[in-house]
């Protein structure tokens, strides 16, 4: 991965989360009410955001110091994390197959695992 590609993957996911979000805000939101789905929802698109500014961050941070290479493992697990914790939620969401809400912790582990990562990248930072 490169700081380019971590930055534009960000930007994808950037605007899927504002479409996505809109898209279940309005057009859903009354079945998601009734199926007892929108925390789940919102829950979805918080942990999507919160991640996509962590992503712009690192990316910004990578490009301006190309020698903190390991920033790019950082930006796998978090997309990775991204992919798997909130795809499954929105999966769950609008399909209702509550199986896929099983999904949803190894998603949560990779973010974590993320966060640990940033750690060990920041020790080179000096």
């Amino acid at each position: 991965m490169t700081a380019r590609l971590l930055l534009q993957l960000t930007a994808l996911l950037g605007g899927l989360g504002v479409a996505i979000g809109a898209f279940g805000a309005h057009a859903l939101r009354e079945s998601l009410t009734k199926a007892g789905r929108l925390d789940t929802f919102e829950t979805a698109v918080r942990y999507q955001f919160y991640h996509v500014l962590a992503l712009l961050a690192i990316g910004v941070l990578w490009a301006v110091r190309p020698e903190l290479r390991a920033l790019g493992l950082t930006g796998w697990l978090w997309l990775g994390g991204i992919v798997v914790f909130s795809g499954s939620l929105y999966a769950l969401c609008f399909t209702g197959i509550t199986k896929l809400g099983a999904v949803a912790p190894v998603g949560g582990l990779l973010l974590m695992a993320g966060w640990v990562s940033l750690i060990l990248a920041l020790r080179k930072l000096g």
